[in-house]
C-alpha cells in the first residue's frame, strides 16, 4: 500500500493540473501539427508504461485506479502515435474532451485525497 500512496501522490495532483489546464486552454489544440501530437502520444505512452510496469494492481480497492490510469495513459499514447493526423481536434468535439477532463480531475482527486491521507486500519 505504500507504493500505492506515493504514485497517487504523485499521479493524482498531475492529474488535476492537466485537466484543469487542458479544459482552460481547448483552443490551444485548434492547429496542432501532427509531429506534436506525436511526441504527445509518446510522452503518454512512456508514462502509461511505466505506471503499468511498477504498478499493475488489481484489487478491488482505491489502487486499481492507479493501475487503470496506467494503462489509459498507455492506450492513449499509443492512439497518438499510430493516428497523429486522425480527428483530434479538441474544438470539434468539445463536449467530449469536457467529458473526459471531468473523469480525469476526478480521478486526480481521488488519487490526491487516498496519497496524502492518514495511514488508517484499512491500509495495513
Amino acid at each position: 500500500m505504500a507504493q500505492s500512496k506515493q504514485v497517487a501522490a504523485l499521479l493524482g495532483p498531475s492529474l488535476i493540473a492537466v485537466s484543469v489546464t487542458e479544459s482552460l486552454n481547448l483552443e490551444i489544440f485548434t492547429n496542432t501539427s501532427a509531429h506534436l501530437t506525436y511526441l504527445n502520444g509518446t510522452l503518454l505512452f512512456v508514462a502509461g508504461w511505466t505506471i503499468v510496469r511498477a504498478h499493475n494492481y488489481w484489487m478491488p480497492r482505491w489502487p486499481v485506479l492507479i493501475t487503470l490510469t496506467g494503462w489509459l495513459l498507455l492506450l492513449g499514447g499509443l492512439i497518438r502515435m499510430v493516428a497523429p493526423v486522425s480527428s483530434q481536434q479538441t474544438a470539434d468535439h468539445p463536449t467530449a474532451v469536457l467529458a473526459m477532463t471531468s473523469v480525469l480531475l476526478v480521478c486526480g482527486v481521488v488519487l490526491t485525497v487516498n496519497g496524502y491521507r492518514q495511514a488508517d486500519v484499512r491500509d495495513i
